[in-house]
């Protein structure tokens, strides 16, 4: 959903043209622009992306949506539900970097209320990963006021964790949580997609196994990550990866940011 395959001309391109100028502006971390459109702050091309989406994306009741707010490990679990719902009953797994066999899963930052009517009608199955916003901003003055890409993060976490309350199809998931005990999470994982783990998958370790192919460590070790631009102009792939911690803010954070960021949050 954040692809830049498709940015062509599209019917929808006079309509961004017209649209970009007439909406708020701010400058991000980076001191690039951000625009606020419905109350969610985006680059350029990522709205003019987005608007294509929501008209032409048709979703299948067999698509899986991985929906994060940005660095909250979005890698992490496209390879872990990846792994989970192409794995063979002979316990080999897919390349990781490469197959195209179905479900077909799509990873996004934008909010419930702007995906794709096709998404919010179908039964296609949701995950939500949800990573404490201390360990995944930038730049506090403009994290604060919810400046940030797709941001305010909390107002879209809030959102896709009532839906999970509600809604069958949608799993919210806490970063701390896959950190703390993978095992448990990948089970979950599984049978909210349909294919639970055997008691013959689970003694044969493949539950193990699919943690190992998964892990920060082999992830941050593929070739595919070390060289090479991502989907975004100029962005190499290990640029996807941070470190994969829990609590790093505690390293880097004041008590008054901490105070500040709690009261929001």
């Amino acid at each position: 959903m954040d692809s830049r395959q498709d940015v062509l001309v599209r019917p929808e391109s006079n309509e961004f043209q017209e649209l970009l100028p007439s909406i708020p502006s701010e400058r991000d971390a980076m001191n690039l622009p951000l625009h606020l459109y419905k109350g969610i702050w985006y680059r350029a091309h990522s709205l003019e992306d987005m608007m294509g989406f929501q008209r032409h994306f048709q979703a299948l009741d067999t698509d899986i949506i991985l929906a994060t707010a940005p660095k909250s490990d979005t890698t992490w679990l496209k390879s872990v539900v990846f792994a989970v719902s192409h794995r063979s009953q002979n316990n080999k797994f897919p390349d990781l970097t490469s197959s195209h066999d179905p479900p077909r899963i799509f990873a996004t930052h934008v909010p419930y209320f702007m995906l794709p009517e096709s998404v919010r009608t179908s039964k296609c199955r949701m995950i939500y990963l949800c990573r404490n916003p201390k360990d995944i901003f930038k730049s506090f003055e403009r994290f604060y006021k919810g400046i940030e890409m797709f941001g305010p993060c909390w107002e879209q976490a809030l959102e896709y964790w009532k839906l999970s309350t509600e809604k069958p199809e949608v799993l919210f998931l806490k970063f701390e949580d896959l950190k703390a005990d993978i095992n448990i999470q990948l089970k979950r994982i599984a049978e909210h997609l349909g294919c639970p783990f055997s008691a013959e998958e689970e003694n044969r370790g493949v539950i193990e196994d699919i943690a190992n192919l998964c892990s920060f460590h082999h992830l941050s070790n593929l070739e595919v990550k070390k060289t090479g631009e991502g989907c975004f102009p100029q962005v190499e792939n290990n640029a996807f990866f941070r470190k994969g911690e829990v609590g790093d803010w505690m390293n880097i954070l004041t008590p008054s940011i901490v105070e500040k960021l709690d009261q929001v949050v």
